[in-house]
């Protein structure tokens, strides 16, 4: 079967789906405004399907366009996998994203550990919730990612990468720190707790629901460092990873609250898409 499109058709149709405009995805390519837009118009007439609608001046994917980006990056990082197959002095480029816990926490030292083997290699990582890097891995936004919560999307590899455990605890003069607290007094504390759709809420509440019962006043804070100095701050109770309290921990400004709960224990996983073929990059970062 003979092919009716092309790599570069398929790079300028990726780059309009960022920029949203043929002159600026042009730049991107370097391509003139004309060469980008006679691409486009040969990819929408090989696959007899247009893929954007036109809004005024800005090309919007439609739902051709939605199914084939997914497929098209993927086809463009294949490509340059292979002009990469034999150049062993090739600069080695990884995408990565993480949820917040362990982007800040866990990621760093290894990526300084692969900076450090491979200088010349470049790293780029998106910070954000589970959800949404789930997203940025099923789009091929990014190579792999690294999440707090399960990950239950049909294109998505999960691999367990390391285990964590959570804690308890609350500022050491509230109330809760003085002494063992029953599970009814601890439902009834006011929580602070990550919004809906990080890893770290959806685990807090599969580990702490069966005990508790159910959480009577709950405030969402978007990032695991405001609650912690919120709660150091008297705030309220929350829960998070030992690795974000453990400093406040040691000093003293917060304390594990002694409730009759077992260890909290929770897995971090590492994902990938399916068709996403391992790069040099993403086996050398995996061996640190």
């Amino acid at each position: 079967m003979a092919l009716r499109l092309s790599l570069r058709e398929l790079e300028v149709f990726v780059a309009v789906t960022e920029q949203g405009t043929v002159t600026a995805a042009a730049e991107q390519v370097a391509l003139t405004q004309s060469a980008a837009s006679q691409a486009l118009a040969a990819l929408e007439a090989g696959l007899a399907a247009p893929l954007f609608d036109r809004v005024g001046r800005r090309l919007v994917l439609n739902e051709h366009g939605r199914l084939l980006l997914p497929r098209a990056r993927a086809m463009l990082d294949a490509a340059q996998d292979m002009q990469r197959l034999f150049d062993s002095q090739a600069a080695m480029h990884v995408r990565l994203a993480a949820s917040t816990t362990i982007a800040n926490y866990l990621l760093p030292e290894q990526i300084a550990r692969f900076q450090l083997q491979q200088p010349q290699a470049r790293v780029e990582l998106l910070v954000a919730n589970t959800a949404d890097v789930v997203e940025a891995v099923a789009g091929f936004k990014v190579d792999m990612g690294f999440i707090e919560g399960p990950c239950h999307h049909p294109d998505i590899v999960v691999e367990p990468w390391q285990d964590d455990i959570l804690v308890v605890f609350a500022a050491a003069s509230h109330p809760l720190a003085q002494g063992a607290v029953s599970l009814s007094r601890l439902a009834q504390a006011q929580w602070v707790l990550r919004e809906s759709g990080s890893g770290t809420r959806e685990e807090v509440e599969r580990l702490l629901l069966p005990h508790v019962g159910g959480f009577a006043q709950v405030m969402e804070m978007g990032h695991s460092e405001a609650i912690k100095r919120a709660v150091a701050a008297g705030l309220g109770v929350s829960c998070l990873s030992l690795h974000v309290v453990r400093e406040l921990l040691d000093s003293g400004q917060v304390v594990a609250v002694l409730a009759p709960l077992p260890t909290l224990h929770r897995t971090l996983y590492r994902i990938h898409h399916k068709d996403k073929s391992q790069t040099r990059g993403m086996l050398a970062f995996n061996r640190m």
